[in-house]
Order: C-alpha cells, then sequence, then structure tokens
C-alpha cells in the first residue's frame, strides 16, 4: 500500500486541487524521505517559486511536471499519501483548521509540508516514514532509478506482453510476478490477491503451468480490478486516504484479502492464506484451481 488504484485516487485529487498552483516553502521533520537533492535546504530553494503545470502517475509513483523543466517523484511506499487544505503547527503537531476527514487519525503523520501561493497546504502523512522524494532536472530522467527501473504499467499491459513476461517467469509464482515492479508496475498485496482470484487461478502456481486461456483469464481481472478500485477511490487498510482526507471504498468489496478463516463470498469454504516469498496470499482452495 498504496498501490495502483490509491496512487491514481491521490493524482486525480491533486490535479483538481493544486495543479497550476506554484510552490512557496517547505517544511519537514523528516529529511531522510528527501533523497535528491539529499541536503533539505537545496531541495527547499530547488521547489521554491515552481509552477505546477501537470500531474501524473506512474506505477505506483506520482510525478509533479514543474515549470522549469524540473521533475517532483514521490513515492509513497508503505504508508504515505497527499492532504491538501489548511493547517497549524500546535505543540509540535499540525492540526487541521477545518473540521471533518481532515481529522481522521490516518491524516496526523504529517512529516513534509508545501505551501502554496493561493494560500493552500499541500501535506504529505507518511506514518511509517518509508516514502521517497525526489527532485530532478528533466535533462537527468534516464537516471531516475525511481521510474527507469519500472516495468510496462498494469493498465497499459497489453496481453502479448503479458504472455511474454509469463513465459520468460518461468518456475516464479504467479502472484510474485504480478506484485514484480520491473515487469508489471502497479500492483501490490491487495490487487494481486483480488485479481487471482476473479481470475480463479490459486497464487502459489508457477508461471510455466499457466495454460493460454488462464493467462488471458487474468489478464483481462488485471484491469477489471484495478479500474473497479479507481472508481471507488482505492482501498484504506489500513492508512490510505484521499487528498480529502476520506477514505476509498474498495475494501468494501474485496473478496479475499486479510479474509483468512472468513467464508468465500462465491462458495461459502474458508479462505485460505500461504506465504509466497515472504508476503501473504489469501484465496480460496475452491474457486482457484
Amino acid at each position: 500500500m498504496p498501490e495502483l488504484p490509491e496512487v491514481t485516487t491521490m493524482v486525480n485529487g491533486l490535479r483538481s486541487k493544486v495543479l497550476k498552483r506554484t510552490f512557496v516553502d517547505v517544511w519537514t521533520d523528516a529529511e531522510k524521505l528527501v533523497k535528491k537533492p539529499k541536503d533539505f535546504n537545496r531541495f527547499k530553494k530547488g521547489i521554491a517559486r515552481e509552477k505546477i503545470i501537470d500531474i501524473k502517475r506512474r506505477g505506483k509513483v506520482v510525478l509533479f511536471c514543474l515549470n522549469s523543466k524540473k521533475t517532483l517523484f514521490v513515492h509513497p511506499k508503505m504508508t504515505g499519501h497527499f492532504l491538501v487544505g489548511k493547517w497549524k503547527r500546535t505543540k509540535g503537531e499540525w492540526k487541521p483548521i477545518d473540521k471533518g476527514p481532515m481529522q481522521d487519525p490516518m491524516n496526523r503523520f504529517i512529516h513534509i509540508m508545501f505551501w502554496l501561493d493561493n494560500g493552500q497546504m499541500l501535506a504529505f502523512s507518511d506514518m511509517r516514514k518509508f516514502g521517497r522524494i525526489e527532485l530532478w532536472d528533466n535533462k537527468s530522467l534516464g537516471e531516475a532509478r525511481i521510474i527507469s527501473e519500472l516495468g510496462v504499467d498494469a493498465l497499459e499491459l497489453g496481453l502479448e506482453q503479458f504472455r511474454e513476461i509469463i513465459k520468460k517467469a518461468g518456475n516464479r509464482k504467479i502472484k510474485q510476478v504480478l506484485m514484480n515492479q520491473n515487469l508489471i508496475a502497479g500492483i501490490g498485496n491487495i490487487y494481486a490477491d483480488e485479481i487471482l482470484f476473479l481470475a480463479g487461478i490459486l497464487p502459489f502456481r508457477t508461471a510455466k503451468s499457466l495454460k493460454a486461456q488462464e493467462l488471458e483469464k487474468i489478464h483481462k481481472a488485471i484491469s477489471k480490478i484495478l479500474l473497479q478500485a479507481i472508481k471507488l477511490a482505492g482501498s484504506s487498510i489500513p492508512d490510505f486516504r484521499q487528498p480529502s482526507g476520506e477514505r476509498g471504498r474498495f475494501q468494501d468489496v474485496i473478496k479475499v484479502y486479510g479474509r483468512t478463516g472468513g467464508e468465500c463470498p462465491e462458495c461459502g469454504t474458508i479462505i485460505q492464506r500461504k506465504i509466497i516469498g515472504s508476503r501473504s496470499a489469501h484465496f480460496c482452495p475452491k474457486c482457484q484451481k
């Protein structure tokens, strides 16, 4: 978390709230979040007076395209998300001025704060402080590993591309293949489980064991699950929030992820959990083969 649907939700919300705005100032109490330039004062100087001309997504990364041929990359990692509003700092904490979703406890871990030219503030809340922020000159973007090492975007993945990826994956488990960002960018633990449940494929099947018809089912399930999750503004399990401070709603329709010991919504069989490469996989042993 956040995965492709959550990052898309961030981008959509940010585009409606901060597009064409200019950075005025920036504060942090966690300088380690800023990886480039590593000196925070240089970052602060580099971002000042930069206008946001576009906001995009690449895999799980948010890209702020700036007016003087610079790009700000933000990878939320495990627990990061953006918020747009107004806060005041009281006793070492940022407190939202307005009542409502911003008061959600999951929105209190603000470690980066940007001030914008219209008086609004752009906050980056990150409970575990694993996020990654990099400011690049566009002429050097080819050196930015944060995006250059990403595979094909999950929503742009063609069936033939998917077949080639699977063909080369050999004995790797299908869930691991789906989650490998160097192969397919954007899919994480939650959506890999839901994709494989919809496709009726067990997560520990090897890539080479999958038949052509099964690959087609997985390929169709990728776009169907991800687009459904985007429509529902992502999953708030447990910490993701939209830029408005509100929760996503995909967790309300989840079939197997995190439901170990519960009944499969399709057949009533007990949902099981298995560790695959240090990550949990949730599945129905009857519906998935």
